[in-house]
């Protein structure tokens, strides 16, 4: 098996594993009011959406795969912009969410974003900006997930909601700095396939 049929499979792997937990998490934070549910929910709808659009262009030519890679980079932001929604209205509410659900969902979104993350990382430097950002996706939901599992303890301590919503702004500023440098490597695909034609 080649590295491009590899990664295939690996990609359809993940973008079935977030899908799944996309739904069950969303769930979670509707029901108990979390922010930083709320943004790992939508990151993990926005790493199936990232790793279905890299799978469609595996066979296209460098310099339009350079191209989409721009685009994801701008995807990876879409999070962001709910999740501050969010934290705002949370920071009205002052609510603090669950803490053993929280700390509990959390758990499981790590399970699933470690095992994505270890299946992308072995492509991570081998196929550009689209295998970057597919690899950075999962890395900083590990990340991410972590986070949330102390937010989770540190509410149980406090009663305090400022713990999730920190998380939830954190996500966001991992998700900035993941656009920041897929958008970077796409630049000098973009440049280096302008330079060969």
């Amino acid at each position: 098996m080649n590295v491009n049929d590899a990664f295939t499979r690996a990609l359809k792997r993940v973008v079935s594993l977030n899908l799944l937990y996309f739904g069950l998490e969303f769930a979670m934070a509707l029901k108990i009011g979390s922010v930083s549910l709320f943004a790992d929910s939508i990151d993990f709808l926005e790493d199936a959406s990232l790793n279905g659009l890299i799978l469609l262009a595996l066979r296209w030519r460098p310099t339009n795969r350079a191209r989409l890679g721009i685009g994801l980079a701008l995807l990876l932001l879409a999070p962001g912009i709910a999740t501050v929604w969010t934290a705002y209205r949370q920071f009205l509410t002052s609510h603090a969410p669950a803490p053993v659900p929280l700390s509990l969902t959390g758990a499981g979104a790590l399970l699933v974003n470690t095992c994505c993350a270890l299946m992308l990382a072995r492509f991570r430097r081998s196929g550009g900006s689209l295998t970057r950002a597919a690899f950075l996706s999962a890395r900083n939901d590990v990340l991410a997930n972590l986070a949330i599992i102390v937010a989770g303890l540190v509410i149980a301590v406090t009663s305090s909601a400022w713990p999730d919503l920190i998380v939830g702004l954190g996500i966001f500023v991992l998700n900035l700095d993941a656009a920041r440098e897929v958008l970077a490597a796409a630049r000098r695909e973009l440049g280096a396939a302008d330079a060969e034609s």
